[in-house]
């Protein structure tokens, strides 16, 4: 496992245990997972990037249609339980490095991302950065939650600059970072006790 050396508190650390054992984690990779196989075209050519990777829930669904997957994520606990995976062995890497500061040495032909981005604080910059790992004309599929009111979240919880995005204010920094042909779909709804959640998943070419 790559790890860049950063120095940022690990806010996962108590949660990559049993993450892959939560039914919202479950259900999540699993719809937006689904939705990422049906919405885009892969192939055993494309080399991706699977941004904010954690344990690997979503590189496990693209895995065996794709050449190659680099698992990117802040959380060193998280990709433990990745690298610890065997169906993900030989196809998948992990690199533990904030890409937003240390970009990866490659270019890629899609990056995927599963409910991290509300944990990135510059949206913008997020956005260049992809463009920038992206080979031309290559794509992006980036789920997370609709904009809401702030409950989804504990009212203490750390690391969450965002509570969730509109979809026309996120179609917009998709426009300034150089995508096109962007389109959105809901791929999955969360439920919590009495309350839904809809995560989009937005979809863009880079020019």
């Amino acid at each position: 496992m790559n790890n860049g050396g950063s120095a940022t508190p690990d806010l996962f650390k108590d949660k990559a245990g049993d993450w892959d054992a939560r039914e919202m984690s479950r259900l999540l990779s699993a719809g937006i997972g689904r939705t990422i196989q049906e919405q885009v075209t892969l192939n055993e050519d494309m080399r991706v990037m699977d941004f904010g990777a954690g344990t690997g829930l979503i590189s496990s669904h693209l895995a065996p249609r794709v050449k190659a997957i680099a698992a990117v994520d802040i959380s060193a606990a998280m990709l433990s339980k990745l690298v610890e995976k065997p169906e993900l062995r030989g196809k998948v890497t992990a690199h533990c490095q904030n890409i937003l500061e240390q970009p990866l040495d490659d270019k890629f032909d899609l990056i995927v991302s599963a409910m991290a981005m509300h944990h990135v604080a510059d949206t913008k910059k997020m956005l260049r950065t992809f463009a920038a790992h992206l080979k031309p004309g290559a794509r992006v599929a980036l789920a997370d939650l609709d904009q809401e009111d702030g409950s989804f979240h504990p009212a203490d919880v750390e690391g969450v600059y965002h509570h969730g995005f509109a979809r026309d204010s996120f179609r917009s920094k998709l426009e300034d970072a150089g995508f096109s042909d962007i389109r959105f779909v809901t791929a999955h709804t969360v439920q919590k006790e009495d309350r839904h959640y809809p995560v989009f998943l937005a979809l863009a070419v880079r020019a």
